[in-house]
């Protein structure tokens, strides 16, 4: 077997092989963006006109590499209101606000506790915006009063984890491509915060204190310090038992600080982070709170470790002779250092001790101080690389079975490394795919306003543009549906007004034909033809980019919008093409079957939909039950456009063969898939033997 050195640089060199670096696209991100769009359509019980400003938080914002194990565990939402904002204690009340403000603010000071770290919100001021000039006057409140932490409400039935809300559990979804790759939902943390414009004076040195390795730089400071900060409402563990304490104690939150500092990290400081939180997590050093109820370590002690020594150690410490083991294992024992002594200094705050005599520290700190290099490179090689071998095809993770000798490891390692190089583009589509069926799921679940699709866009057009567009499209086809049921209102035609952004004057010339009385059947085809269209078009971005890894036709959504019109011919000469071009490939498009698409197929499609969910209702939120391959999707319109047109068994027959094909090809896990495909089998069957 290998020495303790050779191990060490095995590990470094299989993290910076496999450690994928932008651009990239996530799911994780878009799940936020859709919890983002999910949490301004909330509304506070007081106020109708008040709006919630969402940011995403955490892992999801803070990493920008993408190895190969887990590294986000939960998608983190913080929001405010615009309503309410948070001043340094003996500041001025601002007299200029950023425009997602309300024209009327609360304005509360932050107030000191005993306590370093934790603060209370004390009501002070009253903003009145001037409407011609958009600045603001304020009045001083006589009564000062303290603003309580219990945000979310008495009734709120969702569990609470500190200062966070979650709002769904982890679970293993439906969504799988090609067979091949499931992605799963995240739990979600929404965490409701007041936010303050202003760098807090309780961290008024961070910016200036000196920095004998220049990180961060001035820049990166800058940047920092004009995002201000945020207060959560959660009380210091001590205090959580007092009567009047743990009801109006509030903790300062550096969230936005740390997404700005952890993203200008160097790709091997996010590896060594990522690797940091993967040893502790694993081993089980990290959980809020144990058995008995007392507090242990949390992931946010890792992040101040790895903030210090980006800071405290010069940049070669991190280059010269890399070696990713020996680095975390100096920082492991660094951390036991600050446990040993009871001590672990907040980043930004001075004297402020992020442990005390209250931990349950137990056996940890001589637990770390026992690693060494030789332990450490042993635990990755087995317990990172090991996991990672079992997400390889059998071929290459049998391989990691038997790595008794140095070169029977160095190739089980290569044929690792060279499956995750060569999976790259496949991974993105998958993740791709997931945005297609993943936005009009949601849309089917949770009600759309303007503010929500404006947050969605926004959201989407940073992380992929053409997910922004996508998304546009699929509000187009909800919003007909709607008008389809009950008619067209205001709010339809101001979500029409703000997807469509420029393309709004071309339906305006449509609805321009009747003033007085709108045609809403013409505007319903004007909004189908248009998202048929544009979604044919990103179809064909979708083969430009990833037809090296799939075999995708472009024409299913216009085959589907022919079906709709009653053009069977068209529907029938684009689909019979695509049965052709897709028959025996097993990677193609799924297409998602949600009401937004459903008004353009049929009864039978839908009545399939629905009979998938009464047997399954988990059906309803996941793929399975939701979504047929484009396959499935062209042998269907093909089959009822021949029985439409009264085409001979001879064509019946050559169809229900390329159907015996798909059910023997395709895989089985789509529910309404294989419905589908049971169904025509069985039309084709009995107009033949008829």
């Amino acid at each position: 077997m290998q020495d303790e050195r050779d191990v060490s640089n095995i590990v470094t060199t299989f993290l910076l092989n496999t450690c994928r670096l932008p651009p990239r696209l996530s799911e994780h991100d878009i799940q936020a963006a859709g919890w983002c769009a999910w949490t301004v359509n909330m509304r506070p019980v007081d106020d109708e006109e008040v709006e919630f400003i969402p940011l995403v938080t955490g892992s999801v914002a803070e990493f920008y590499i993408d190895p190969m194990l887990p590294h986000v565990g939960d998608i983190d939402v913080m929001y405010h209101r615009n309503s309410m904002l948070a001043i340094p204690r003996g500041h001025p009340p601002p007299t200029q606000l950023p425009a997602e403000f309300h024209n009327y603010v609360l304005v509360c000071e932050i107030i000191d506790s005993h306590l370093p770290g934790y603060v209370y919100l004390e009501l002070r001021y009253l903003l009145t915006e001037f409407t011609y000039n958009g600045k603001y006057a304020y009045i001083e409140y006589d009564e000062k009063m303290c603003l309580t932490n219990n945000v979310y409400g008495r009734g709120e039935t969702h569990e609470i984890h500190g200062p966070a809300l979650l709002t769904q559990k982890s679970k293993e979804s439906s969504y799988l491509f090609a067979d091949k790759k499931h992605i799963s939902e995240m739990s979600i943390d929404v965490v409701r915060c007041e936010h303050c414009l202003s760098w807090p004076l309780q961290a008024a040195d961070w910016p200036t204190r000196h920095r004998n390795y220049g990180w961060p730089d001035s820049a990166t400071l800058d940047r920092v310090v004009s995002n201000g900060c945020d207060v959560v409402p959660v009380a210091h563990h001590q205090c959580r038992e007092h009567k009047w304490m743990s009801k109006n104690q509030w903790r300062l939150s550096f969230s936005r600080a740390e997404i700005v500092l952890i993203n200008s990290w160097t790709p091997i400081q996010q590896i060594v982070y990522h690797m940091l939180r993967y040893f502790i997590k694993t081993e089980r050093l990290t959980d809020c709170v144990n058995n008995s109820g007392t507090v242990t370590m949390s992931n946010y002690h890792t992040k101040t470790l790895m903030l210090w020594a980006c800071e405290l150690k010069p940049t070669g410490w991190w280059t010269e002779s890399l070696n990713l083991v020996g680095i975390c294992v100096e920082l492991l024992n660094t951390l036991s250092v600050w446990l040993t002594d009871t001590r672990c200094p907040h980043y930004f705050i001075n004297n402020c001790n992020l442990v005390d005599n209250s931990f349950n520290l137990g056996n940890m700190a001589s637990k770390l101080m026992s690693i060494e290099e030789e332990y450490l490179s042993t635990w990755f090689l087995s317990n990172y690389i090991g996991q990672c071998a079992q997400l390889c095809p059998f071929y290459i993770s049998r391989l990691f079975n038997d790595v008794s000798t140095g070169t029977k490891l160095q190739k089980a390692l290569s044929e690792i490394v060279r499956w995750r190089l060569s999976t790259s583009a496949f991974d993105l589509w998958c993740v791709f795919m997931y945005a297609v069926i993943y936005i009009p799921s949601l849309l089917s679940r949770r009600s759309l306003t303007v503010r929500s699709c404006i947050c969605w866009m926004n959201k989407l057009e940073k992380i992929e543009k053409c997910f922004s567009v996508y998304f546009s499209l699929v509000a187009v086809l909800h919003v007909a549906c709607k008008i389809t049921r009950n008619g067209l209102n205001d709010e339809l035609m101001d979500i029409i007004e703000a997807v469509l952004g420029r393309n709004f004057s071309q339906c305006c010339s449509v609805l321009s034909l009747h003033k007085t009385e709108l045609n809403t059947s013409e505007l319903v085809e004007f909004l189908q033809k248009f998202a048929v269209e544009h979604l044919t078009t990103f179809r064909q971005l979708e083969a430009r980019d990833f037809g090296s890894v799939a075999t995708i036709v472009t024409t299913d959504f216009e085959a589907m919008y022919a079906y709709k019109r009653g053009d069977y011919q068209r529907c029938l000469q684009l689909s019979t093409q695509n049965v052709r071009t897709l028959l025996y490939d097993i990677n193609m498009p799924i297409v998602p079957i949600f009401p937004s698409f459903m008004q353009l197929l049929d009864d039978d499609i839908a009545s399939l939909t629905a009979l998938t969910v009464i047997v399954n209702p988990e059906c309803r939120d996941h793929s399975d039950g939701a979504s047929i391959t484009q396959l499935t999707l062209s042998l269907y319109l093909m089959t009822q456009c021949q029985l439409k047109l009264h085409h001979s068994v001879t064509s019946l027959t050559q169809t229900l063969s390329y159907i015996k094909v798909a059910q023997r090809e395709l895989s089985l896990k789509l529910t309404l898939n294989h419905l589908t495909l049971k169904l025509i089998e069985h039309k084709a069957h009995r107009f033949i033997c008829h």
